[in-house]
């Protein structure tokens, strides 16, 4: 046996030691995690919240007497009009930061004080509240650290059958989070072990995102050095000409071994890929060829929101069960996003009259040679660019109908640039909905999006046959993780007794 075998097996046998405990847990909890996420509040829940805009009647003044409230010099990037406890606001974020604007200029926004923390409850749950909490530290159903800034945050317990707990903060009045004690069960042996997410820890997003790549890290050298400690048992069992599979007598060396052959592989492409979840892809391997954002170009340009042909009152009155309107923009095309609660509609603002947006195949294609003439290269040497209305998913562009429900994603406008980068971009007609692809975003969807969730061409478009996959491999990652444990428990043992043996 060779000094690297030698070294192969001591690295197996003691890593393993250390983390066999850890791999059943992200084994087991992948289980729930196909069933149960953390606990969260949706933006669609928050939307069905707010009241309708229709209700504000004609009290809705002109985009052009909203934005002169504003100080002078800002430039709106992003605005949003929504309804919630009687209050229509305007939110809009400028270069220089962000605005919550009334509609009458001498109204003020409403105090998070103990009765609006009420009304708020109320819209959440018909149950009485039982108490209420002010947390100034973080718990573990809010253990994100950016939520700091919200402190304190107000922790509401319903007095029902459920458990229910809402969160609070007291500096915007928003919800940040919903749960009952069922969705914390849950939650409890799926998304907090698998990923770790205990506050202490995940309050510090650097510190979380580095304990997270180590322990992968290393916990793919130990199945690494299982694997070659597998192969140097079967090349010497078939050398030695010895009949049988596996050459242990001992049930659990024989299963142990068993289950590395046939799950070794999915172990380590499980570690990896769980370590790929939160690391980046490195440079070395790619490093973009496009030096401005593709996406930011194709979103610069915007017009303004006093100069949509469209007034947005308009809009409400066509659409009176809009709860919420974002002024949008494919480059210089205006069109408003209108939310209902159950779904999304894309209106075209460059009309006085209201209708579906349709973004052209031309200024869809200028769009796109937009993103090369802002990265400042020549015309002779941009790359060429090819046009398909695409009438089905693939790989990189995914049927998401079950994440985004009533909202449009076929057909598509599929661009393919002949860049270093590989670029292809998927141009949604009638939402303006974008989504970018390149080498390094290929490189992330491999190694995590695909090894880890069964993403697979083939899988993707047969929810029931990609979760009777993962269960196999994780049944098999469970077992080999269990004879892992006793195999470590008697070496721990045997450890034990030679030190008690020198002793005496």
């Amino acid at each position: 046996m060779n000094i690297i075998t030698k070294l192969m097996y001591s690295l197996h046998r003691i890593l393993g030691t250390l983390l066999c405990i850890l791999f059943l847990m992200w084994f087991l909890s992948a289980f729930v995690m196909m069933y149960h996420r953390f606990p969260r509040v949706s933006a669609k829940e928050k939307l069905q919240k707010q009241e309708l805009l229709s209700a504000s009647g004609d009290s809705l003044p002109d985009i052009t007497s909203v934005l002169s409230r504003l100080p002078k010099g800002e430039k709106v990037k992003k605005l949003t009009l929504d309804r919630s406890l009687g209050q229509t606001i305007f939110h809009i974020r400028t270069n220089k930061g962000i605005h919550e604007l009334h509609l009458d200029p001498s109204d003020t926004l409403s105090i998070i004080d103990n009765e609006r923390i009420r009304q708020i409850a109320t819209l959440w749950s018909a149950s009485p509240i039982a108490y209420i909490d002010t947390l100034h530290t973080l718990d573990q159903w809010i253990p994100f650290g950016e939520l700091k800034k919200e402190m304190p945050i107000y922790k509401i317990h319903f007095a029902d059958d459920a458990k229910t707990q809402l969160y609070i903060s007291s500096q915007s009045g928003e919800v940040l989070q919903l749960s009952n004690k069922n969705e914390r069960f849950w939650a409890w042996l799926g998304a907090i072990p698998h990923w770790v997410y205990f506050t202490w820890l995940r309050q510090d997003a650097t510190l979380w995102s580095k304990t997270v790549i180590w322990l992968s890290g290393i916990g793919c050298l130990m199945v690494i050095a299982g694997i070659w400690v597998t192969v140097d048992v079967w090349r010497r069992t078939r050398k030695s000409h010895r009949q049988g599979f596996s050459p242990y007598r001992k049930k659990w060396y024989h299963w142990h071994y068993v289950s590395g052959i046939f799950f070794g592989i999915f172990v380590l492409t499980f570690t990896f890929s769980g370590m790929m979840s939160v690391a980046d892809i490195p440079e070395w391997i790619h490093k973009p060829a496009l030096k401005s954002s593709p996406l930011r170009t194709l979103q610069a340009k915007a017009p303004q929101p006093e100069d949509y042909t469209l007034d947005y009152r308009t809009v409400i009155t066509s659409f009176p069960k809009v709860r919420q309107i974002e002024w949008s923009n494919f480059r210089k095309h205006p069109y408003y996003t209108v939310k209902d609660g159950k779904g999304e509609q894309y209106i075209d603002a460059t009309d006085s009259v209201p209708h579906t947006l349709q973004l052209q195949e031309k200024e869809i294609r200028e769009g796109v040679e937009s993103v090369y003439a802002a990265d400042s290269i020549p015309a002779h040497q941009r790359p060429e660019i090819h046009m398909t209305l695409l009438n089905h998913f693939e790989t990189y562009y995914r049927d998401m109908s079950s994440m985004y429900r009533g909202r449009s994603q076929l057909p598509v406008w599929k661009i393919t640039v002949d860049d270093p980068d590989r670029s292809v971009f998927y141009i949604h007609p009638e939402t303006g909905i974008i989504r970018y692809v390149n080498t390094s975003s290929r490189w992330k969807y491999w190694s995590y999006t695909a090894m880890h969730r069964m993403r697979l061409p083939g899988l993707n478009s047969n929810t029931t046959l990609r979760k009777t996959v993962l269960w196999i491999l994780l049944l098999g990652g469970t077992v080999t993780s269990v004879t892992g444990i006793v195999l470590s428990i008697n070496y721990v043992r045997r450890k034990c007794r030679k030190k008690q043996k020198r002793l005496l």
